[in-house]
């Protein structure tokens, strides 16, 4: 069954940005027609009491089936209605947000309306041929050694001593801390940590825990007691004490030396390589990729910048809105896993929301840039890629693939997984096809 150029009105409504009320009415005539067609099909697989198959009368299978055979009519007419609405609208619908019918039934017309979420309307600047520089740097073997005391730092052994402190060590203290003359968590009730403590490890280091505080604990021995005052600085998490002073009654209960391993052979078969030099090769094999990594990037946001600075147009509130919540939960994730406590997550929230909300305008508008550009040079993402990624974040997450997929599912992730596969293939098409000039770093970035 065809309806096109059927239509009795179609017209078209602007309610804000990228959302539109779309009023569609097919006519009587068609409407007759389709009743027809979709009621002669129910007559010939109908099975009425006394008939054979395909042979009752087509009057007793309207009779009988009559509910059945509206609801078909309704689904076929507005399936493709809307279809061919859209077309000649020349609409990119991204979703249906509701349908309201206005008229349907024998011998009417076939009248609704549909809100609806469009792709926003652009024009595509040119995106062959942009100009990018890629650094090229070298690892050097400062680099190296740097890494090597990195992984020396992962197999540290802190042995107890009974000298005094010194800058390096750690000291394992208990603490109580006031400011004017009040505990910390009258000011706010998430400062638990920070008001008292037992059988806490210290490293004695510039800035560490509140700036100024380790730095008084230099000299200190096994068993002393000290009065710490640190003054509160700017942006410090408890925004209630910036500026003030804080008073803290410290027992140092132990005093321990860092030892690091050595660098030589047994060090290096510990981390899985046959010898030292081995070692060496392949920590610097790593640091190449990394900087490699990271000039392959700059390239890509060099791009991504030249194609989006230019243009200016409005996003679907719905697509921001579910951006935004993925963003919120990937925030909130990761400050969990970094023992952030879910107090001081809630206290924040209006800040995390603030910046998942500015993330998500500019992935959103990335994404309709590269999505089209992917539509005009066919670039597109197979069910084996998706299969990869997938295998991919199980080995990341230390998941078996089949609970893998089950998350994604809870997380309805794979639309989101999707779309990443699919902007990192148009990167790859941007900077394939792009002018790369390149230059020498001036310094190597710190492995």
């Amino acid at each position: 069954m065809s309806l096109k150029g059927q239509f009795v009105n179609v017209s078209v409504e602007n309610l804000g940005p990228c959302k539109k009320l779309l009023r569609v009415e097919v006519s009587v005539e068609k409407v007759t027609k389709a009743f027809d067609e979709v009621t002669s099909q129910f007559t010939r697989q109908a099975q009425l009491p006394g008939f054979r198959a395909g042979k009752a009368p087509r009057h007793l299978v309207a009779k009988n089936f009559e509910s059945r055979i509206q609801e078909d009519t309704r689904r076929r007419l507005f399936e493709e209605s809307y279809r061919e609405a859209a077309q000649e609208q020349k609409l990119r619908i991204l979703t249906t947000l509701d349908v309201e019918e206005q008229s349907f039934g024998r011998g009417q017309p076939f009248g609704y309306t549909v809100t609806l979420e469009h792709t926003p309307e652009f024009e595509l600047p040119v995106y062959k041929g942009l100009s990018a520089k890629r650094e090229v740097a070298a690892v050097a073997d400062a680099d190296v050694d740097r890494a090597l005391t990195t992984l020396r730092e992962q197999q540290v052994k802190y042995n107890e001593v009974t000298r005094p402190a010194q800058s390096g060590d750690v000291v394992v203290v208990n603490y109580t801390g006031t400011c004017e003359g009040k505990p910390l968590t009258d000011f706010n009730p998430t400062a638990r940590g920070l008001t008292e403590k037992r059988d806490t490890w210290m490293l004695i280091a510039e800035g560490f825990f509140i700036p100024g505080f380790t730095e008084q604990l230099v000299g200190a021995s096994s068993g002393d007691r000290r009065t710490v005052k640190v003054t509160f600085p700017e942006g410090f998490v408890i925004a209630e004490l910036v500026g003030k002073e804080g008073v803290y009654e410290v027992e140092v209960t132990s005093v321990r030396e860092k030892i690091l391993p050595e660098l030589n052979e047994e060090f290096a078969k510990s981390l899985g390589a046959p010898d030292l030099e081995q070692l060496r090769q392949g920590v610097r094999r790593d640091l190449q990729n990394e900087l490699n990594f990271r000039a392959k990037r700059a390239v890509r946001d060099q791009l991504l910048r030249q194609l989006l600075e230019p243009l200016t147009f409005d996003l679907p509130e719905s697509v921001l809105a579910t951006e935004t919540r993925n963003l919120v939960y990937n925030i909130v994730n990761e400050n969990q896993q970094r023992g952030i406590s879910k107090e001081l997550i809630e206290e924040k929230k209006n800040e995390i929301f603030q910046s998942a909300q500015n993330s998500a305008r500019d992935r959103v508008k990335a994404a309709f840039v590269l999505n089209r550009i992917a539509e005009i040079e066919k670039i597109g993402v197979d069910r084996q890629e998706i299969a990869q990624r997938i295998t991919l974040l199980a080995q990341q997450n230390q998941m078996a693939p089949d609970k893998m997929v089950k998350v994604l599912q809870e997380r309805n992730a794979f639309p989101e997984i999707q779309q990443d596969i699919l902007t990192g293939k148009v990167l790859d098409w941007l900077e394939l096809n792009a002018k790369v000039e390149e230059v020498s770093a001036a310094a190597a970035p710190a492995a």
